[in-house]
């Protein structure tokens, strides 16, 4: 089993990564928002991988920015309707200190925006994710809770660059991996516009 991996970004797609490992190209399936956080083609990464083994598709690899993302990952398998897809889709949205949060608060709107995921199915994570460890040990989770629960974030930036893209027909997929490259790129105080337009640009190439 694959657990982590440390090489080359080789080639950056819509949803997986090629890492040179070695001279060995290892295709890793991750989320938008860990694609978007990827250093740029050449560069070094490192990957947490969960792998994963079925008879009619083999061997697949599932890459995460940290531990806590690969153990949430797992977490919401677990659960009866989540498949690899939606689960990804899940941390797209709510990385896991969030995702901690809004199972701490109940808040299945919160994890309804994750694409594939309905009311129902956003019910059940919720309730079957209850005193689960999401995040990095207990303390964390309970420290995202009390943030999010005193001060509810406004909107970001990307978040609602994302929204014009998709407002324009872009793909959430796209929209959020070309969004957060551009925030990367010109740094956290950039405005909303000016991810839009280098987002559009990016999209353009």
């Amino acid at each position: 089993m694959i657990g982590r991996l440390r090489g080359l970004v080789a080639e950056v797609g819509e949803e997986d990564a090629l890492i040179d490992v070695g001279g060995v190209g290892y295709v890793v399936r991750c989320g938008s928002r860990t694609l978007g956080h990827l250093p740029a083609v050449g560069e070094e990464t490192v990957l947490h991988v969960e792998t994963q083994w079925t008879e009619a598709n083999g061997m697949k690899l599932y890459g995460f920015l940290g531990r806590d993302e690969r153990r949430a990952f797992v977490l919401l398998q677990a659960i009866q309707g989540v498949g690899p897809k939606a689960a990804l889709s899940v941390l797209d949205v709510l990385p896991p200190p969030e995702l901690a949060g809004a199972v701490a608060r109940e808040d299945k709107a919160a994890v309804g925006r994750a694409n594939g995921v309905g009311p129902k199915l956003a019910q059940r994570i919720v309730t079957e994710l209850k005193d689960k460890p999401i995040s990095d040990g207990p303390v964390a989770a309970f420290h995202a809770q009390a943030t999010v629960a005193q001060a509810p974030a406004k909107p970001s930036a990307t978040g609602e660059a994302v929204a014009a893209l998709m407002g324009l027909g872009v793909a959430e997929v796209n929209a959020r991996r070309v969004v957060e490259q551009a925030a990367l790129r010109l740094g956290e105080d950039v405005d909303v516009s000016a991810l839009i337009k280098a987002g559009l640009q990016e999209l353009g190439r």
